[in-house]
């Protein structure tokens, strides 16, 4: 009973021109998404690739110089491009592609997409996300509004019931009818999805276990959706007022939610402007992070634990030299600076997200947006992730030239020169990804939200068939 009604289901959406036109519009937006995001991809990290090459051989060839010249010569650590960010680039464009890395500074990251962008293109991007959060949900909303409110208005649903026909099994079927429809689309989508996957990732495995988990979570999502519809056409007594509501709704879901939970949170948790910031850290590196401890006090006792642990009368009778030991000195209470000042801005902004992922209990497409971008590695922990990774390569390179200073930088002239045999020494950056483990432990709360949507409208389906209106 249930095939027999989905397919007529199936059949009437067919014969329909209103699904034929939406769907090919959508499915060609789609796999058009999917085709941009695919080519973006490649070229940006076909670029990527190549700058990294060259910034490390242009660290290799820089010549005979001093070593903390070459400190500040530095170098460009660059964001790898995740292969899902065809499909969802997610705050890839506002948050930079690359950092420089030099003594002294840790530095904003640089080459943000956003800013060359148009004022249109700032509206919105079309993205394989967009498409998929958005459009998709409105053409389920359209094919489902009138599914038992038209039937109700024509009067065939209580000829239906009258020849015997369970109000369950017809509810189901409806949905599943929704659903082969829905797979039109899909499917097809799907199938350029790992195809544009395949063909623009070397790790293919690693990328498809995410691939999958994001087609679950948006299979998912579009249960809870399909579910709510039918559910509405259900309980209200015309299809006008079920387009309505379900209109409504998708409004508040896709359009006000977002940015009103950006806006809310945003003035629960504030953040300093970057001129603000920046003030904040130079002057905790001049006066100290409790602003009482200047640099030259912070000398002198420098100076005087070095010749007390060596015993020598004079920063001339120790053996290792003291440009060294005070340039490291500065380097290690810049870290200090930076991980309190940049570890309060990233806590805010974790603080910030949570908000985002608590709204979804009123919004099921924030936890579906949280997850997708999770899934696809371009959410703001990952990039954190990164930021860290690049900022921990950025000491090690300082380390490893303030050690050789220390010890070989004392001549009897005052100068010291090195060469490739120092810079060498300075591995490559090598950024590992987060396993997908870590990922997901910061989305159960997106997790379990979604999960309840899905629940709580496959529920209210239920329940609104077994108080069917008949007129």
């Amino acid at each position: 009973m249930i095939g027999t009604i989905a397919r007529k289901e199936m059949t009437e959406m067919i014969r329909d021109g209103r699904f034929r036109w939406a769907g090919a519009i959508v499915l060609a937006l789609l796999v058009g998404a999917l085709a941009l995001g695919w080519q973006h991809y490649r070229e940006v990290n076909a670029q990527h690739e190549l700058a990294r090459r060259e910034t490390r051989t242009q660290w290799l060839q820089q010549g005979v110089k001093n070593p903390h010249s070459a400190a500040h010569y530095g170098v460009y650590a660059f964001k790898p491009k995740m292969p899902l960010s065809l499909v969802d680039p997610g705050v890839d464009p506002w948050v930079g592609v690359a950092a420089y890395l030099e003594a002294h500074k840790q530095n904003d990251f640089k080459f943000r997409p956003a800013q060359d962008s148009t004022a249109i293109q700032r509206f919105g991007e079309l993205t394989g996300a967009t498409v998929l959060q958005l459009l998709i949900p409105l053409v389920i909303m359209l094919l489902s509004f009138s599914a038992f409110a038209a039937e109700r208005e024509q009067g065939t649903l209580r000829q239906l019931l009258s020849l015997g026909v369970r109000e369950t099994s017809l509810a189901w079927g409806k949905a599943l009818g929704v659903a082969w429809g829905l797979g039109l689309l899909l499917v097809p989508a799907t199938v350029a999805g790992v195809v544009a996957l395949a063909l623009s990732s070397d790790g293919f495995e690693a990328s498809f276990s995410r691939f999958a988990l994001m087609v679950l979570t948006y299979l998912l999502y579009f249960t809870s959706i399909v579910a709510l519809s039918l559910a509405v056409s259900a309980w209200v007594r015309t299809s006008r007022l079920a387009l309505i509501a379900l209109l409504g709704f998708w409004i508040f879901n896709g359009l006000i939610a977002p940015r009103v939970v950006t806006d809310l949170a945003r003035s629960i948790y504030k953040t300093p402007s970057a001129f603000q910031f920046a003030q904040q850290v130079d002057a905790a590196l001049k006066n100290g992070i409790d602003g009482h401890d200047p640099a030259d006090r912070r000398a002198a006792q420098l100076r005087a634990d070095l010749l007390k642990k060596y015993n020598a009368a004079s920063l001339e009778a120790l053996p290792v030299s003291f440009q060294g030991v005070s340039l490291q000195a500065g380097e290690d209470h810049g870290n200090e600076v930076f991980d309190h000042y940049y570890s309060d801005l990233w806590n805010t902004f974790e603080r910030q997200e949570r908000v985002h992922q608590a709204a979804s209990v009123l919004a099921p497409m924030l936890a579906v947006r949280s997850l997708s971008m999770s899934l696809a590695g371009t959410n703001f922990a990952q990039h954190e992730h990164f930021a860290r990774a690049a900022e921990d390569y950025r000491r090690l390179i300082q380390r490893t030239l303030n050690t050789d200073i220390t010890k070989n930088g004392k001549t009897p002239d005052g100068r010291y020169l090195r060469g490739g045999d120092l810079w060498a020494q300075v591995p490559e950056f090598n950024y590992q990804v987060p396993q997908l483990s870590w990922v997901l432990g910061s989305q159960l709360l997106p997790v379990c939200l979604l999960l309840a949507w899905t629940a709580g409208a496959v529920f209210l389906l239920w329940r609104s068939t077994q108080r069917l209106r008949l007129d």
